[in-house]
């Protein structure tokens, strides 16, 4: 089984990312949420947005790079939203990463990524946050890459589809997703 590390959005750590760990957890993996917010929740994106520049990007990335320090070099790296882009900060770091899971979001992909790394991506289609071309252009220029990867869009879902407490949830797509994600970790 692996061990998963999955950053929050940039809501901060809810009951969303709680969820997934515990569902993953379940399913026999080792999962590991930072709280990069430090106990801090925003009540909607504009807050969490606000909250996130207060505390700076460079420093969430340092905070990220202490909380998995100690765990595994072959963790999953993972996120929710602005969650997969603090995965992608660390896999420049941590290319013997096992796998990639980003969810709700596109993210960099390193110039070193491993030849072959599964990376696996779920998307809300349209969404608002990554528009359909924006997605199209990032799909291509990483089909250049030497990673295995897998695009997986929801039509009609909204951007946090998984997430039960929000209004653009989407009961099928977030079954179909999670379905998707633990097949993923078990073929690792």
């Amino acid at each position: 089984m692996a061990t998963v590390i999955l950053f929050h959005s940039v809501r901060g750590l809810r009951s969303l990312e709680r969820g997934a760990a515990e569902r993953l957890s379940a399913a026999g993996h080792t999962v590991v949420t930072p709280d990069l917010y430090e106990g801090r929740v925003a009540g909607s994106a504009d807050a969490g947005f606000a909250l996130r520049d207060e505390i700076g990007w460079r420093s969430l990335c340092k905070r990220a790079e202490r909380a998995v320090a100690d765990l595994p070099a072959s963790a999953v790296l993972g996120g929710f939203s602005m969650g997969a882009a603090v995965a992608a900060s660390l896999w420049a770091k941590r290319p013997e990463a096992a796998g990639v899971l980003f969810l709700h979001s596109i993210a960099e992909i390193p110039a070193n990524a491993r030849s072959d790394v599964p990376v696996e991506v779920h998307l809300a289609d349209p969404d608002v946050y990554e528009p359909t071309d924006e997605v199209a252009a990032w799909s291509a220029a990483a089909g250049e890459t030497p990673i295995a990867l897998e695009v997986f869009t929801y039509p009609g879902a909204g951007h946090l589809y998984t997430d039960p407490t929000r209004p653009d949830f989407d009961a099928e797509a977030a079954r179909l997703t999670w379905s998707r994600v633990e097949h993923f970790l078990a073929a690792l």
